[in-house]
């Protein structure tokens, strides 16, 4: 067997599309298995500059087979959109898979996303509103509408009835807001299931059939691991499993088809929406790596919160995920730093923590404790191999690796593609 998990090591947005379209030609079938549009995955491929939302990052390459996997919610008003994107850039879907068996976001989803937000006020999880949470609730409650469902026009239009049995009943004694018209709501994704029958499959067979024969096969995870509805930073989390656990939930694999876990961490670290967030740095620091790291949400615009690496975290993901292989990027982005920060600890009450706390109130009040390197005050852009960093920089990523009890193996010091240092990495 041999598959490799990608997953984010943080609170997502890691530069996991990049490291995707990196690796991805030495795969034959890259798979999303969880979570849906509230993703944003950049590629930078030769002169193309790509917002992947759903379609995973492997499709700029003819020869790889990109898979939805089961794990997802799908839009597909968003779905078709990024299809059309692709088309006018002559890059083909026609191989695009999606699994029969993953759920559709309805238009009911976006409003009960947008009204339980507003509800919430200053409380407010900090939802991307694209109706993600509400589609998986409705999954868990077994009222939930399916892509196979798209192949039976009877059976789909009263799928649609059912399901908009409760839900108008919350829009309008709950949020005061005008129903749904299953009508017309069938009749709309009718004409979307003409495009989307095509790409229809049992992917898990597939998958299972062809890791069998020894095919390469990636799982590109969305969010990050302190998004993870069990293992995140709860409740301030997404509604999927971003862990390396998802992977094969999501995607119909076995446990024994995984040779490597791959987490894809920030030189330093960054968080979108509400939330505790230890090594946030409200002040110059944090300004400076918003407009070095360029840091706005690929999906919502907003501007990320930045702080100093979490090595606590880092560690975290670690463990929960089983990690094999660990990618640090934006290291470029610490250039301009004299002195580099680094969390090994939190301090809470007088208590010293060198792992995460098992209470959310700790978390949430927990004091960093910092170690200080020395930065390197200098251009790494250009940097293509290890020995090429500066000393500092070197010594910087040592540190890392040490902290995360993991190796350092791929190193990005920038956004093109051929920005990336490999540093002992191997597919398979």
């Amino acid at each position: 067997m041999s598959g490799t998990i990608l997953i984010g090591a943080q609170w997502g947005d890691e530069g996991k599309g990049k490291i995707t379209d990196l690796i991805a030609p030495d795969y034959d079938y890259v798979v999303r298995y969880q979570g849906g549009n509230n993703a944003g995955h950049t590629v930078i491929h030769d002169d193309i500059h790509l917002a992947l939302h759903l379609i995973p990052s492997g499709i700029m390459f003819p020869e790889v087979i990109p898979i939805i996997g089961n794990g997802c919610v799908i839009d597909p008003r968003v779905l078709l959109q990024e299809m059309d994107t692709l088309a006018a850039l002559n890059i083909s879907t026609e191989r695009l898979l999606i699994s029969g068996n993953a759920h559709l976001i309805m238009p009911w989803h976006l409003a009960l996303d947008a009204a339980s937000e507003t509800r919430l006020g200053a409380n407010e999880i900090g939802t991307t509103k694209r109706g993600i949470g509400p589609a998986y609730e409705q999954k868990i409650s077994r009222s939930g509408i399916r892509v196979q469902d798209l192949l039976d026009a009877d059976t789909f239009r009263c799928r649609v009835a059912s399901a908009l049995d409760q839900a108008n009943a919350v829009l309008t004694l709950v949020y005061g807001q005008e129903p749904f018209d299953a009508q017309a709501v069938a009749n709309e994704y009718l004409v979307y299931s003409q495009r989307i029958i095509p790409h229809i499959a049992d992917t898990a067979l597939l998958l299972n059939s062809e890791l069998k024969q020894a095919k390469q096969v990636l799982f590109e995870g969305a969010q990050g691991t302190l998004l993870d509805i069990d293992h995140g930073t709860y409740p301030y989390v997404t509604s999927s499993s971003c862990t390396a656990g998802g992977a094969l939930i999501g995607s119909g694999v076995g446990p024994t088809a995984i040779k490597k876990v791959l987490g894809i961490a920030k030189a330093y670290i960054t968080r979108v929406g509400s939330g505790p967030f230890p090594t946030e740095q409200q002040n110059e620091i944090g300004e400076q790596l918003v407009k070095a790291g360029g840091e706005y949400g690929t999906t919502t615009g907003r501007t990320r919160r930045c702080g100093w690496h979490d090595a606590v975290i880092t560690r975290y993901a670690a463990s929960i995920n089983g990690l094999t292989d660990l990618c640090i990027t934006k290291l470029d982005v610490l250039s301009s730093f004299q002195t580099i920060k680094v969390c090994v600890a939190y301090e809470y009450a007088g208590q010293r923590y060198s792992t995460m706390p098992n209470s959310q109130t700790v978390f949430e009040q927990a004091s960093p404790v910092y170690e200080e390197w020395p930065g390197w005050l200098e251009d790494i852009t250009a940097c293509r191999n290890y020995q090429d960093l500066p000393v500092a920089a070197r010594a910087y990523l040592n540190r890392l690796e040490e902290l995360a009890e993991v190796p350092v193996t791929i190193i990005s010091v920038g956004p093109e593609r051929e920005q990336t240092i490999l540093h002992g990495w191997q597919s398979s």
